[in-house]
């Protein structure tokens, strides 16, 4: 027994086999192993390609021409179309319809907030009001513009349901760029309060239920634990949001579309420029608008997560 207390307690030699050696794998099956997930990724990749990227490359290549969208043949013309963008107030004073769409997203951020934190808790019929507040953004959304221009227009079904209480407005909803706008900007709050609800709802819900508990056990109020333990451990989620609500609100499109066609003072950036490539036949031009708009949300993206970095959180 002493022998054998002295062998096991005797240091190894380095040099000594620590016993049969890994046989290495064939080398077709490293090398089939290396290509396998690019066959998985062959597929997206050529979609990816296909529809976005190449279409993107041709947008830049004929914001360089003078082509009007049908015609075979097509001329170079430099940075002309870039050149008269910026020389042409009126082509960007339709941003400022965008800021009715930007005060409308942070109104949609702060209801989606409130219903997420409110149905992350118990509460009865939660699940019945989690799907009334995603319901809207199932819709399609010219649907969508087709409901709400009836809803809106003169003796419709707003005016109806506010004669039932006696108030007569007197004017049309959609008549005046304030009003028109601001009808406009309350229909897209209703389409996607959902999206941001269901991103906040998980954010949320993610967040270790432990938190709540001891918190609970500290006496912390309601308020209190949004403000120390929700709103620090959904702050990624809140930035996507808002970087979301941003680019939207820089480039809509549908509902204004739909419901008035760019009229009475309600026309984007993204309608005016569909009009130039398809009703003024100035592709090109429209073309150089949609690159000056794709690096408008790039560089406000960027600002943003600048000030506002990702940071991780760390809650426990």
């Amino acid at each position: 027994m002493a022998d054998t207390a002295d062998k096991a307690a005797r240091p190894v030699p380095p040099d000594a086999p620590a016993g049969p050696a890994a046989v290495p794998a064939p080398r077709g099956a490293r090398l089939w192993r290396r290509v396998t997930p690019w066959l998985f990724l062959t597929a997206p990749l050529a979609l990816l390609l296909t529809f976005t990227y190449a279409p993107l490359a041709n947008m830049v290549a004929y914001s360089f021409t003078d082509w009007d969208g049908v015609s075979p043949e097509l001329n170079w013309t430099g940075t002309e179309n870039y050149t008269e963008l910026l020389t042409r107030p009126e082509l960007f004073e339709v941003f400022f319809v965008s800021g009715y769409y930007l005060v409308a997203s942070v109104v949609q951020i702060a209801v989606a907030l409130y219903f997420a934190t409110i149905l992350s808790f118990h509460v009865r019929f939660r699940n019945f009001f989690k799907g009334v507040l995603f319901f809207p953004y199932l819709i399609n959304g010219v649907a969508i513009g087709f409901v709400f221009l009836y809803f809106f227009q003169d003796g419709g079904t707003l005016d109806s349901v506010l004669g039932l209480f006696g108030i007569d407005t007197g004017h049309a909803w959609l008549g005046t760029p304030f009003s028109a706008n601001t009808s406009l900007a309350g229909v897209s709050v209703w389409r996607y309060l959902g999206l941001n609800f269901v991103l906040f709802l998980g954010a949320i819900q993610s967040i270790p239920g432990e938190l709540y508990e001891a918190a609970e056990i500290d006496g912390a109020t309601r308020l209190q634990q949004f403000r120390h333990i929700i709103a620090p451990g959904i702050r990624p989620i809140l930035g996507l949001s808002v970087i979301l609500s941003v680019s939207g609100s820089l480039s809509v499109f549908e509902i204004p579309y739909i419901m008035t066609g760019g009229a009475t003072g309600t026309e984007t950036f993204v309608i005016q420029t569909v009009k130039l490539a398809f009703q003024f036949n100035k592709t090109g031009l429209a073309s150089a608008a949609a690159v000056v708009l794709l690096l408008i949300v790039l560089a406000v993206t960027w600002v943003q997560r600048r000030i506002v970095p990702d940071d991780k959180v760390d809650l426990v």
